[in-house]
Protein backbone atom coordinates (compact mmCIF):
# COMPACT_ATOMS: atom_id res chain seq x y z
CA UNK A 1 0.00 0.00 0.00
CA UNK A 2 1.54 3.24 -0.98
CA UNK A 3 2.18 5.87 1.65
CA UNK A 4 -0.32 8.75 0.73
CA UNK A 5 -0.98 12.51 2.70
CA UNK A 6 -3.48 14.74 2.04
CA UNK A 7 -4.19 18.15 3.34
CA UNK A 8 -7.58 18.32 4.98
CA UNK A 9 -7.85 21.49 6.35
CA UNK A 10 -5.91 24.69 7.89
CA UNK A 11 -6.14 27.72 9.51
CA UNK A 12 -8.27 29.70 7.09
CA UNK A 13 -5.44 32.96 6.60
CA UNK A 14 -2.02 31.32 7.98
CA UNK A 15 -0.06 34.62 7.16
CA UNK A 16 -3.35 37.12 8.36
CA UNK A 17 -3.31 34.81 12.02
CA UNK A 18 0.91 34.83 12.04
CA UNK A 19 1.03 38.70 11.43
CA UNK A 20 -1.65 39.36 14.31
CA UNK A 21 0.18 37.54 16.65
CA UNK A 22 3.29 39.15 16.51
CA UNK A 23 1.85 42.58 16.23
CA UNK A 24 -0.49 41.94 19.05
CA UNK A 25 3.00 41.55 20.97
CA UNK A 26 4.84 44.48 18.87
CA UNK A 27 2.54 46.67 18.33
CA UNK A 28 0.31 49.85 20.66
CA UNK A 29 -2.75 48.82 18.35
CA UNK A 30 -5.18 46.47 20.38
CA UNK A 31 -5.92 43.09 18.32
CA UNK A 32 -8.90 44.49 17.01
CA UNK A 33 -7.57 48.01 15.73
CA UNK A 34 -5.07 45.45 14.01
CA UNK A 35 -7.76 43.29 12.42
CA UNK A 36 -9.87 46.17 11.43
CA UNK A 37 -6.83 47.52 9.49
CA UNK A 38 -6.25 44.30 7.62
CA UNK A 39 -9.74 44.12 6.81
CA UNK A 40 -10.24 47.73 5.48
CA UNK A 41 -6.67 47.29 3.48
CA UNK A 42 -5.14 49.85 5.33
CA UNK A 43 -2.45 46.90 5.98
CA UNK A 44 -2.03 45.16 2.62
CA UNK A 45 -1.15 41.51 2.01
CA UNK A 46 2.00 42.63 1.23
CA UNK A 47 2.93 44.49 4.49
CA UNK A 48 1.88 41.43 6.55
CA UNK A 49 4.04 39.18 4.25
CA UNK A 50 6.68 41.25 4.80
CA UNK A 51 6.66 41.64 8.21
CA UNK A 52 6.13 38.10 8.74
CA UNK A 53 8.75 37.04 6.67
CA UNK A 54 11.34 39.00 8.88
CA UNK A 55 10.13 38.05 12.40
CA UNK A 56 10.15 34.48 10.70
CA UNK A 57 13.88 35.39 11.04
CA UNK A 58 14.18 35.74 14.57
CA UNK A 59 13.64 33.44 17.85
CA UNK A 60 9.95 34.53 18.18
CA UNK A 61 8.68 31.29 17.84
CA UNK A 62 5.09 31.19 19.97
CA UNK A 63 3.01 32.87 17.85
CA UNK A 64 3.61 29.98 15.16
CA UNK A 65 1.74 27.23 17.89
CA UNK A 66 -1.56 29.56 16.71
CA UNK A 67 -1.41 27.87 12.70
CA UNK A 68 -2.90 24.66 12.40
CA UNK A 69 -2.48 21.80 9.73
CA UNK A 70 -5.22 19.07 9.53
CA UNK A 71 -3.58 15.90 7.71
CA UNK A 72 -4.80 12.11 6.95
CA UNK A 73 -1.85 9.66 6.11
CA UNK A 74 -2.25 6.18 5.14
CA UNK A 75 -0.25 3.38 3.92
CA UNK A 76 2.41 3.85 6.71
CA UNK A 77 3.97 0.69 8.93
CA UNK A 78 3.77 0.42 12.46
CA UNK A 79 7.42 1.19 12.38
CA UNK A 80 6.91 4.47 11.32
CA UNK A 81 3.90 5.14 14.00
CA UNK A 82 6.20 3.99 16.82
CA UNK A 83 8.51 6.81 15.84
CA UNK A 84 5.65 9.20 14.52
CA UNK A 85 3.86 9.55 18.43
CA UNK A 86 7.01 10.61 20.06
CA UNK A 87 5.84 13.79 18.67
CA UNK A 88 3.97 14.63 21.65
CA UNK A 89 3.81 18.88 21.56
CA UNK A 90 1.82 20.75 19.76
CA UNK A 91 0.36 17.55 17.35
CA UNK A 92 -2.83 15.59 17.98
CA UNK A 93 -3.05 12.28 16.66
CA UNK A 94 -5.83 9.78 15.51
CA UNK A 95 -4.94 6.82 14.67
CA UNK A 96 -6.42 3.37 12.91
CA UNK A 97 -7.11 0.70 16.34
CA UNK A 98 -5.73 -2.98 15.84
CA UNK A 99 -8.50 -3.30 18.96
CA UNK A 100 -11.45 -2.20 16.86
CA UNK A 101 -10.03 -3.10 13.36
CA UNK A 102 -10.67 -7.11 12.93
CA UNK A 103 -8.24 -7.97 9.10
CA UNK A 104 -10.91 -10.42 7.50
CA UNK A 105 -9.66 -13.13 6.03
CA UNK A 106 -6.60 -12.99 7.72
CA UNK A 107 -4.96 -10.15 4.69
CA UNK A 108 -3.30 -7.49 6.20
CA UNK A 109 -2.21 -4.35 4.20
CA UNK A 110 2.48 -4.16 5.14
CA UNK A 111 4.77 -2.28 3.91
CA UNK A 112 8.24 -4.17 2.24
CA UNK A 113 10.85 -2.36 2.65
CA UNK A 114 13.27 -1.50 -1.31
CA UNK A 115 15.95 -2.79 0.98
CA UNK A 116 14.58 -6.08 1.18
CA UNK A 117 13.87 -6.04 -2.23
CA UNK A 118 16.78 -5.36 -3.72
CA UNK A 119 18.30 -8.30 -1.38
CA UNK A 120 15.99 -11.01 -2.97
CA UNK A 121 14.21 -11.98 0.19
CA UNK A 122 11.08 -10.23 -0.49
CA UNK A 123 8.92 -13.22 -1.16
CA UNK A 124 9.97 -14.79 2.14
CA UNK A 125 9.15 -12.44 3.97
CA UNK A 126 5.82 -12.07 2.51
CA UNK A 127 5.68 -15.61 2.64
CA UNK A 128 6.47 -15.12 6.47
CA UNK A 129 3.29 -12.40 6.49
CA UNK A 130 0.72 -14.86 4.65
CA UNK A 131 1.53 -17.54 7.70
CA UNK A 132 0.97 -14.61 10.40
CA UNK A 133 -2.16 -13.79 8.42
CA UNK A 134 -3.56 -17.26 8.38
CA UNK A 135 -2.58 -17.98 11.80
CA UNK A 136 -4.39 -14.48 12.94
CA UNK A 137 -7.30 -15.53 10.62
CA UNK A 138 -7.77 -19.03 12.90
CA UNK A 139 -7.16 -17.08 16.19
CA UNK A 140 -9.76 -14.85 15.15
CA UNK A 141 -12.22 -17.77 14.18
CA UNK A 142 -11.42 -19.21 17.44
CA UNK A 143 -12.66 -16.72 19.58
CA UNK A 144 -9.39 -14.81 20.59
CA UNK A 145 -10.64 -11.02 20.73
CA UNK A 146 -8.69 -8.89 17.79
CA UNK A 147 -6.84 -7.21 20.57
CA UNK A 148 -5.21 -10.43 21.43
CA UNK A 149 -4.83 -11.80 17.77
CA UNK A 150 -2.64 -8.46 16.73
CA UNK A 151 0.26 -9.33 19.15
CA UNK A 152 0.79 -11.73 15.98
CA UNK A 153 1.16 -9.07 13.58
CA UNK A 154 4.31 -7.63 12.38
CA UNK A 155 5.49 -3.77 12.19
CA UNK A 156 5.52 -4.11 8.67
CA UNK A 157 1.87 -3.87 9.18
CA UNK A 158 0.34 -0.79 7.65
CA UNK A 159 -1.76 2.35 9.71
CA UNK A 160 -3.51 5.07 8.55
CA UNK A 161 -3.46 8.40 11.04
CA UNK A 162 -5.29 11.60 11.08
CA UNK A 163 -3.65 14.60 12.61
CA UNK A 164 -3.96 17.92 13.47
CA UNK A 165 -0.40 19.91 13.99
CA UNK A 166 0.17 23.70 14.50
CA UNK A 167 3.04 25.21 12.37
CA UNK A 168 5.61 24.96 15.40
CA UNK A 169 5.53 20.96 15.82
CA UNK A 170 5.23 20.31 12.48
CA UNK A 171 8.78 22.80 11.91
CA UNK A 172 10.43 20.53 14.94
CA UNK A 173 9.15 17.26 12.81
CA UNK A 174 10.70 18.11 9.50
CA UNK A 175 14.09 19.60 11.18
CA UNK A 176 14.59 15.77 12.64
CA UNK A 177 12.51 13.85 9.74
CA UNK A 178 13.88 15.61 6.71
CA UNK A 179 17.51 14.64 7.51
CA UNK A 180 19.12 12.31 5.62
CA UNK A 181 19.81 10.43 8.67
CA UNK A 182 16.30 9.87 9.34
CA UNK A 183 14.00 6.37 8.57
CA UNK A 184 13.25 6.46 5.13
CA UNK A 185 9.42 6.18 5.94
CA UNK A 186 9.50 9.07 8.08
CA UNK A 187 11.42 10.88 5.25
CA UNK A 188 8.96 10.46 3.01
CA UNK A 189 5.88 11.64 5.31
CA UNK A 190 7.62 14.40 6.05
CA UNK A 191 8.36 15.58 2.51
CA UNK A 192 4.78 14.50 1.52
CA UNK A 193 3.46 16.85 4.22
CA UNK A 194 5.92 19.95 3.50
CA UNK A 195 4.30 19.27 -0.23
CA UNK A 196 0.83 19.93 1.23
CA UNK A 197 1.88 22.67 2.70
CA UNK A 198 3.84 24.54 -0.04
CA UNK A 199 0.12 23.76 -2.56
CA UNK A 200 -1.52 26.65 -0.26
CA UNK A 201 1.07 28.50 1.68
CA UNK A 202 4.33 28.72 -0.11
CA UNK A 203 6.10 31.53 2.40
CA UNK A 204 5.52 28.88 5.26
CA UNK A 205 6.29 25.90 3.13
CA UNK A 206 9.31 27.24 2.31
CA UNK A 207 10.42 26.98 5.68
CA UNK A 208 9.93 23.41 6.88
CA UNK A 209 13.27 21.94 6.12
CA UNK A 210 15.66 20.03 7.51
CA UNK A 211 17.50 21.41 10.56
CA UNK A 212 20.63 21.99 8.40
CA UNK A 213 18.45 24.41 5.80
CA UNK A 214 19.36 28.13 5.12
CA UNK A 215 16.39 29.05 6.74
CA UNK A 216 16.54 26.59 9.72
CA UNK A 217 20.19 26.05 11.40
CA UNK A 218 22.19 26.41 8.60
CA UNK A 219 24.55 24.19 9.68
CA UNK A 220 24.76 20.55 10.76
CA UNK A 221 24.40 19.45 13.84
CA UNK A 222 24.63 15.48 13.67
CA UNK A 223 28.36 13.98 14.54
CA UNK A 224 31.09 14.55 12.07
CA UNK A 225 31.06 11.16 10.59
CA UNK A 226 27.47 11.24 9.68
CA UNK A 227 28.39 14.68 7.74
CA UNK A 228 30.61 13.34 5.94
CA UNK A 229 28.37 10.45 4.92
CA UNK A 230 25.47 12.72 3.75
CA UNK A 231 24.57 12.96 0.70
CA UNK A 232 24.68 16.90 1.36
CA UNK A 233 26.37 17.62 3.66
CA UNK A 234 29.03 19.47 1.44
CA UNK A 235 26.02 21.83 1.39
CA UNK A 236 26.00 23.14 4.88
CA UNK A 237 28.80 23.23 6.98
CA UNK A 238 29.46 21.15 9.89
CA UNK A 239 29.29 22.49 12.88
CA UNK A 240 32.86 21.65 14.10
CA UNK A 241 34.31 23.56 11.09
CA UNK A 242 32.14 26.64 12.59
CA UNK A 243 33.59 26.32 15.81
CA UNK A 244 37.06 26.30 14.90
CA UNK A 245 36.47 29.42 12.93
CA UNK A 246 35.55 30.84 15.85
CA UNK A 247 38.25 30.25 17.87
CA UNK A 248 40.56 30.95 15.50
CA UNK A 249 39.12 34.71 15.75
CA UNK A 250 39.13 34.37 19.64
CA UNK A 251 42.59 33.41 19.68
CA UNK A 252 43.23 36.00 16.76
CA UNK A 253 44.48 34.72 14.42
CA UNK A 254 42.08 36.21 11.99
CA UNK A 255 43.82 38.95 10.94
CA UNK A 256 42.39 42.08 9.40
CA UNK A 257 42.81 43.24 5.78
CA UNK A 258 46.14 44.94 5.62
CA UNK A 259 46.95 47.78 2.82
CA UNK A 260 49.11 45.45 0.79
CA UNK A 261 45.72 43.38 0.75
CA UNK A 262 44.05 46.23 -0.45
CA UNK A 263 47.32 47.01 -2.93
CA UNK A 264 46.68 43.58 -4.32
CA UNK A 265 42.39 44.19 -4.63
CA UNK A 266 42.81 47.02 -6.31
CA UNK A 267 46.10 45.55 -8.86
CA UNK A 268 43.96 43.03 -9.63
CA UNK A 269 40.79 44.52 -9.99
CA UNK A 270 42.72 46.66 -13.20
CA UNK A 271 44.10 43.14 -14.86
CA UNK A 272 40.49 41.88 -14.67
CA UNK A 273 38.25 43.08 -17.63
CA UNK A 274 34.40 44.88 -16.67
CA UNK A 275 31.79 42.44 -16.86
CA UNK A 276 28.57 43.36 -16.61
CA UNK A 277 26.25 43.17 -13.37
CA UNK A 278 29.22 42.07 -11.45
CA UNK A 279 28.81 44.63 -8.52
CA UNK A 280 31.11 47.59 -9.39
CA UNK A 281 30.82 51.13 -9.20
CA UNK A 282 30.04 52.92 -12.67
CA UNK A 283 32.43 55.71 -14.10
CA UNK A 284 31.50 58.81 -14.15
Amino acid sequence: MAIAVTLLSHSPDPIRSLYMAYRTCYSSLTPQQVAARIGDERISRETMLAFVEERLKTGHTSPLEQVWFEFAISGVSRAFSHQFVRHRVGISFEQQSQRYVTYKGGRFPYTVPETVERAGLAGEMERLFEEAGALYERMVAAGVPAEDARFLLPNATNTNFKVTVNLQSLLHICDLRLCTRAQWEFRKVAALMRAEVMKVEPVLGRMLQPKCGERRLGYCDEDYEAWEACPIGRVRPHKELLFKVYESYRRGELQPLRDEDFRTIESAAELQPDSPGDGGAASG
